[in-house]
């Protein structure tokens, strides 16, 4: 039944919404741990080999908390491990990439008039991209590199620069931004994984055998974990950009995300300061909201042809069926009559300067494009068009229901 359209669509929810509770659970663990140990404060009467306590108050009570810069001379009897909320947010993220970019890849990650790839070609690419990534940060905090962090910060900017440019060469707009966002997030995930967590896990074997635990390993888990701090907030604009086509639907979008990753640095470099001082610099603010400014006028600014990334694309076999089934030439009129003046190249709804999603649904290749998520929009559920826009009549959502299911045999 094709109704299987709407389980799938469940499905993907359901996903999303998982990725979004443990990327929240995750950033915020990330954020309390890098505000806590830059507000340790040294005290007389702390146990030996501590390095600073915090006293802190919520919720009613007091908390009391010290660090060990190695470890402690013994292992505590409750240890609370923090990284499956890293864990979760990868596993679910590289499933909801699966779910819409792989088995969707047609409609979103292939763009013919960038590269003529096969599926198959396409997911290779998006798939081994993210490993190929790990490692070669990997590598490059395992060289002499590691031992100079501004140094090293500098190049792996340069290298999501190029991946930047790089996915938007291959992909759809949406799918380039997207892939860079599970790039960067494949790296923080690593540095957890591969080598937060194995440090941590030498040190309380050596604390069972009664052996000092090296201090090197803690200073390799805080090189990965500063990293991971910086690039949480352009990780999460990342996202957030296939909702937003100013950010995706441009030519200068890998422009765009490379400069966000210099807003994350500010923004933290704020709050870090503040953490560990009390006050944070005021001029971080300033050179965010330049940077931004100029992120805006970049998603407006156009050269040469408009960037169209629907046109490029021929209709797939399943989708030639849409175009040619009997109740089509209905269900397109019905489509066009009621959302076009939104979802157009140059919309004319006032106010309305890019299509919602950057979908467009103007000729009959564009409607057949979609006849998946209109069916799920305007035909089983009232989403769309929005009800202050205009009225769409039951008839109307009825002969895109009938046009979908006489493809779909149900």
């Amino acid at each position: 039944m094709y109704d299987m359209a709407i389980l799938w669509d469940w499905i993907a929810f359901c996903v999303r919404w998982l990725h979004v509770i443990t990327a929240m659970a995750w950033i915020g663990a990330s954020f309390y741990f890098i505000a806590l140990d830059l507000m340790l404060k040294p005290a007389p009467d702390m146990p030996e080999g501590a390095y600073g306590e915090e006293w802190e108050v919520h919720g009613g009570g007091f908390y009391h908390t010290t660090k060990y810069l190695v470890a402690p001379d013994r292992l505590p009897e409750h240890l609370t491990w923090h990284k499956w909320q890293s864990y979760s947010t990868w596993l679910s993220g590289a499933a909801l990439l699966m779910i819409v970019y792989w088995v969707g890849g047609e409609l979103f990650l292939i763009d013919p008039a960038k590269a003529d790839l096969a599926l198959w070609q396409a997911v290779l690419i998006s798939g081994g991209s993210l490993t190929i990534g790990w490692l070669a940060y990997d590598a490059l905090c395992k060289s002499k590199l590691g031992e100079s962090p501004t140094t090293l910060m500098l190049i792996l900017f340069a290298i999501l620069v190029v991946m930047s440019w790089g996915y938007n060469q291959v992909f759809t707009g949406r799918a380039a931004l997207l892939h860079l966002g599970a790039f960067t997030a494949s790296i923080m995930t690593g540095n957890v994984f591969f080598q937060i967590m194995p440090n941590q896990r030498i040190v309380v074997a050596d604390l069972k055998a009664g052996r000092k635990p090296d201090a090197k390993y803690g200073k390799i888990a805080k090189l990965r974990s500063t990293h991971n701090n910086y690039l949480t907030l352009p990780v999460v604009f990342l996202m957030l950009s296939n909702h937003y086509p100013l950010a995706f639907g441009t030519q200068y979008a890998w422009i765009i995300a490379s400069l966000i990753f210099l807003t994350g640095v500010t923004i933290r470099h704020y709050f870090n300061t503040m953490h560990k001082t009390g006050k944070g610099p005021l001029w971080t603010w300033l050179v965010t909201a330049l940077l931004m400014v100029l992120i805006a006028w970049l998603s407006t600014f156009q050269t040469g042809e408009t960037y169209d990334e629907s046109e490029a694309r021929a209709l797939s076999p399943q989708e030639q069926k849409f175009a040619e089934a009997e109740g089509f030439e209905d269900a397109f009129y019905a489509v066009v009559g009621n959302c076009s003046m939104c979802h157009a190249r140059e919309p004319s709804w006032d106010g309305l300067h890019w299509a919602p999603k950057g979908v467009y649904l103007e000729t009959q290749a564009d409607v057949a494009r979609h006849a998946s998520q209109i069916y799920l929009q305007a035909g089983r559920s009232h989403a769309m068009p929005p009800p202050n826009a205009i009225q769409m009549e039951p008839e109307a959502r009825e002969l895109i229901v009938a046009w979908v299911r006489e493809v779909r045999g149900n």
